[in-house]
């Protein structure tokens, strides 16, 4: 009859108007953030919903490339000649967010340590510069290239790991994050008492919550620097390297040594950018742990339990804490991962400590010259820095969760940084967001029709209440 084919025309319509907005919510949002540190620098894509959870978007990484070549800092004296490496990784950064959303994706550089050890402020400035013409020439909305604070990088590798371990929307406790780049390395974690610690604290506000973290970047204590430190210790030209595996030579300009604003006071008085320093491995663990050791300035703390190194003043570690960047790739290498005792990680520095050159090649599953001779130095660095610095012990220690990434996003500040980014993003509440994938589209349209038959067949008797459902052997939407 007449009144049963109007209800039913309007149960159709509200299936049709749901199923629309619920297709039309598919649709995300991108952006994209250029990690530029010290030795390399890594563009990371974001996709995120319109709709925000507590004004916070919902960001996942959804692509990953390493632009080829050094870290943008390496062209402070030929800024013209950045952009090109870039063209390779843009290229596919554009084949993987749809085309008709180029213009409205936002693009952020973040420079790191690497950038903020430039004595040159004008180089500095040239080479951002660069960037910023060859990146405004792109299809993508440019924010700008910006040099990030060592408590910036530090806390917004905090957000990226809590927020990938899921300790944000269930109010869990948080971890510590511990970075290790090439130029600096940060903590950050909540300490017992924040307001003793007020000056290196910063407030984080996420997902209706407020969080006071404890945060310090620790400059020319990346893992490259420091071991220019190491590797310039002396005035020699020809030197014996505990470090580097037995039988391995090698050798390096004064002025890759001596370069940088974390190494130009150890330039002797005859120096000469060109000249070649020496270098022959002996594989000595122990002479190596003591060389690594002289590079932390301990005494500055005057046995106060709550100092580090250099004189800063650090709260207890707390907690569970994630180590990335540099900490994991060298534990994986020495065949460590996730967390494990503090002996388990002694034995296996030692061991790999002792070991020939050629008996690297065979260890490593990816041998990179660059990589594999700097493996000891790295781990007795991580172990001095984690031990003596940041004093964790035999029973903290096991706290410490060695990761890379969570499930297919990276640890890395980049995250973090998109994830504060998008407050300023305003959530899109569109009824219908178009336009839609064609295939999309085709899916909405079939689910019009077979929810059309549904109806038709399952809703088709009424009382005074409403309408009521037939048992089918299909589950049925109806609408009262």
């Amino acid at each position: 009859n007449f009144a049963l084919s109007r209800l039913f025309t309007v149960q159709w319509a509200k299936g049709c108007i749901l199923i629309i907005i619920l297709c039309a919510y598919v649709a995300g949002c991108y952006g994209i953030v250029l990690d530029a540190g010290s030795s390399r620098t890594t563009i990371y894509v974001y996709e995120w919903p319109a709709e925000k959870e507590n004004d916070t978007g919902v960001v996942s990484q959804i692509f990953k490339c390493s632009v080829e070549g050094p870290g943008i800092s390496s062209y402070k004296n030929n800024p013209g000649a950045i952009a090109k490496p870039f063209d390779d990784c843009l290229n596919k950064v554009k084949e993987r967010i749809p085309a008709h959303l180029h213009k409205n994706t936002s693009a952020y550089l973040g420079a790191t340590a690497g950038m903020r050890l430039l004595q040159n402020e004008t180089a500095a400035s040239e080479v951002l510069a660069s960037i910023q013409s060859y990146f405004r020439a792109q299809p993508f909305e440019f924010r700008g290239a910006h040099i990030i604070t060592g408590p910036e990088e530090g806390v917004y590798g905090w957000i990226t790991a809590n927020y990938l371990m899921g300790n944000f929307l269930e109010v869990k406790e948080t971890m510590g994050a511990l970075d290790l780049g090439g130029a600096s390395t940060q903590i950050s974690f909540i300490p017992e008492d924040s307001q003793d610690y007020s000056n290196s604290t910063l407030q984080v506000k996420l997902y209706g919550y407020e969080y006071n973290v404890y945060t310090h970047s620790f400059q020319c204590y990346g893992r490259d620097e420091a071991e220019k430190r190491l590797l310039k210790s002396t005035a020699s030209f020809k030197v014996d390297n505990p470090c580097y595996p037995q039988n391995y030579e090698t050798a390096f300009t004064m002025k890759s040594l001596c370069g940088s604003l974390c190494t130009q006071s150890l330039r002797p008085a005859n120096y000469h950018p060109n000249q070649l320093v020496k270098f022959h491995g002996t594989g000595d663990p122990a002479l190596c742990q003591e060389m690594v050791s002289l590079l932390f300035n301990i005494t500055a703390c005057r046995d106060r339990d709550e100092c580090p190194f250099n004189g800063i003043h650090q709260p207890k570690v707390k907690g569970n804490f994630v180590a990335f960047s540099g900490f994991y790739y060298t534990i994986n290498a020495l065949n460590l991962s996730g967390h494990f005792s503090l002996s388990d990680f002694n034995s296996s520095m030692w061991f790999f400590c002792s070991r020939s050159w050629v008996q690297l090649h065979f260890m490593l599953p990816k041998f990179e010259e660059t990589y594999a001779r700097s493996y000891c130095f790295s781990a007795n660095f991580i172990y001095y820095l984690l031990v003596h610095g940041y004093k964790f012990d035999a029973e903290t220690w096991p706290q410490i969760h060695f990761q890379k990434e969570v499930g297919n996003s990276s640890i890395a500040w980049s995250l973090g940084y998109m994830l504060s980014l998008t407050n300023m993003i305003p959530a899109e509440r569109k009824l219908i967001q178009l336009p839609l994938k064609p295939s999309l589209f085709v899916f909405c349209t079939k689910t019009f029709i077979l929810t059309a038959d549904y109806n038709f067949a399952c809703c088709p008797k009424s009382t005074q209440e409403g309408y009521f459902r037939i048992s089918t052997p299909f589950s049925c939407m109806c609408f009262a």
